[in-house]
Parts: C-alpha cells; sequence; structure tokens
C-alpha cells in the first residue's frame, strides 16, 4: 500500500486556515498531515470546512497559543500517544504518535534554541531523549517513520548561508553532532537518498524579503528506520506552497 504523508509547520492552524490551508489539503489529497506549531486546541480551530475524511488527533501546549501538534489521518490508527507518558518531557505539546498496522508514524515540533543558552541546553536534552526513545520503539520491533521541524539544517547544503550561520543554533556545531548521530544510529533523511545534491529549503526568515530570494533552511524532514529505506518511493519538499514561513515537505512509501 503507497501512503502519501505530509509534514507542515503551520506557524498558527488558525492563521494557516485563513491563508488556504483547507485549499490545498482538498487538493493535495494526502493520507496523512502532520502539523506542527498549530498554536491552538482542536476547540479553537474553525474545522468545519476541512475535507472530510480524516480523524484529526491533537497535542496541545499547556501554554495557550503556543506549539502543539496535529495529525489528520484517512487511515484509522489502531492506537494513539499524545507526548510521552513515561516523563514530563512534553508538556509544550511537541509529540504526537499514531501507531497504524504498517508503521509507527511520530509527529514531532523540536524545540528552538535561539532564545538563550537555557533553551539550546533544553532543545539537546530533547533530542537525546527523542533519539533514545525511537531506537527503544525499532528495538521492539516497530517500523518507525518521524517526521517535523526538526530546527537544525544537518549539512551546508542544506542551509542558504552555512559560513554566517555557524555561530546560530540551528546550524551550531553541537546541534549538527546529534544530526550525525542520528544517522549513524541508522535513521535515514529520506529527502536525501532520493535528492542527493538537490538544494532545496523548507523555512524562511519573514525578515528581509528571505523567501522571495530563496535565502532559506532545510529544517523540516522524514526520518524512517533504515530498514525502511527501500520502501521509500519519493521525497519532496512543496516550495511553491504558501501560508506559513515554512513549506510542506513529504514523503511516499509503501509498506
Amino acid at each position: 500500500m503507497k501512503t502519501r504523508i505530509i509534514s507542515w509547520n503551520l506557524a498558527g492552524m488558525r492563521a494557516a486556515i485563513k491563508k488556504g490551508l483547507f485549499n490545498f489539503i482538498g487538493q493535495d489529497n494526502a493520507d496523512i498531515y502532520c502539523f506542527q506549531e498549530v498554536k491552538a486546541k482542536a476547540e479553537q480551530v474553525p474545522l468545519l470546512e476541512c475535507p472530510d475524511g480524516y480523524h484529526k488527533f491533537w497535542n496541545p501546549a499547556a501554554k495557550a497559543g503556543y506549539s502543539g501538534v496535529a495529525t489528520f489521518t484517512k487511515m484509522e490508527p489502531k492506537s494513539v500517544i499524545v507526548g510521552d507518558h513515561d516523563s514530563n518531557w512534553d508538556n509544550e505539546g511537541r509529540v504526537l504518535i499514531t501507531k497504524f498496522d504498517e508503521f509507527t508514524l511520530l509527529n514531532v515540533y523540536f524545540p528552538n534554541g535561539k532564545r538563550d543558552a537555557a533553551r539550546l541546553d533544553f532543545k539537546m536534552k530533547f533530542y537525546d531523549h527523542f533519539l533514545q526513545y525511537i531506537d527503544d520503539l525499532r528495538d521492539k520491533g516497530e517500523r518507525v517513520i518521524f517526521c517535523g521541524d526538526v530546527n537544525t539544517a544537518h549539512t551546508e547544503i542544506d542551509l542558504a548561508r552555512p559560513k554566517d550561520n555557524i555561530k546560530i543554533s540551528g546550524f551550531l556545531p553541537i546541534e549538527r553532532v546529534w544530526m550525525d548521530k542520528l544517522v549513524a544510529h541508522n535513521w535515514i533523511d529520506t529527502y536525501r537518498i532520493k535528492n542527493k545534491d538537490k538544494v532545496e529549503y523548507s523555512w524562511w526568515s519573514q525578515r528581509s524579503g528571505a523567501r522571495p530570494r530563496n535565502v532559506g533552511w532545510r529544517i523540516d524532514y522524514f526520518f524512517i528506520d533504515k530498514k525502511l529505506e527501500s520502501k521509500v518511493k519519493d521525497a519532496f519538499i512543496l516550495t511553491d506552497v504558501m501560508g506559513s514561513d515554512h513549506c510542506p515537505v513529504g514523503i511516499e512509501i509503501e509498506i
């Protein structure tokens, strides 16, 4: 069964709806949508015009108008996990897990470390906890896919101005080392296996007209267990889709 999955940081779902989110869903017609930074609870979002046929799941942040993730799926999951019940690491609405017979999908909004040193430390602890979590899922025999705004560009090809940003969170050596560790643990960046040297971005600063000039970063990803590499039929970035300072990224996978 071929499944199309889209991930998109909306920078506010209510704002994205006004900018045509539901029109995009109707035209794109993916099987699953993973949204990050929804900035709202389900009851705060006008969903009446959303195309029919999607089960909708939410993990809003405890803080109003902040963070939060939502997954819309045509495929009914066999179970849904909101955050991580084993610890107190997700009161910011950052993780939503939907488990299907075919695979386990984690929709994740990773922390941004730009605010200060304490926030960067929180981001790195989140990274380490998350890697252990997905490794454990895989060790239990689950076929794992995770997607979302990782908030780090992995290599120099993944941002327009790497030399200017080497001391900026999102391209710090410590953050990139974690991405290296992720790959060393046999997690595969699906975009790079299908687009080896292609230069595309998924986020642009709202300052100085960065998007029209394509001065961007690729910080939104789909990663899969290396054992699933042959199952990935396509991996792409929809750079022409507007509505946020991010654009959608996606995969088609046949499991």
